[in-house]
């Protein structure tokens, strides 16, 4: 059964970055057809979508994130790994990752504060 965690800092500073990474278990982020995705959910919002990896190694971003956010990945920690710049309290969010063949992250709170 696939797996899928996310971690990183619960806490981050205005005009930061965020950083967070999602871990794979139970399968291969090189798998073919696996597209791993990056969404939030702000406190009272709907989800957004950020953007994916794509199991060639190449993202893809919403255009809402494009100019302030990267996706890369380490395939020997079977990991991807989201950067999002200039962070401000509007970036306050649940943030998951999923694969919709596999299921979703539990989640993990991100909340930016100074």
């Amino acid at each position: 059964q696939v797996q899928l965690q996310e971690s990183g800092p619960g806490l981050v500073k205005p005009s930061q970055t965020l950083s967070l990474t999602c871990t794979v278990f139970g399968g291969s982020i090189t798998t073919i057809n696996y597209y791993l995705h990056w969404m939030r959910q702000p406190p009272g919002k709907g989800l957004e979508w950020i953007g994916y990896m794509r199991y060639t190694g190449s993202p893809l971003y919403s255009p809402s994130f494009s100019s302030r956010t990267s996706i890369s990945r380490d395939t020997s920690k079977n990991q991807i790994t989201l950067q999002l710049t200039s962070v401000s309290p509007e970036d306050t969010a649940v943030y998951y990752c999923a694969e919709w063949g596999s299921g979703w992250g539990q989640g993990t709170l991100v909340t930016v504060s100074s």
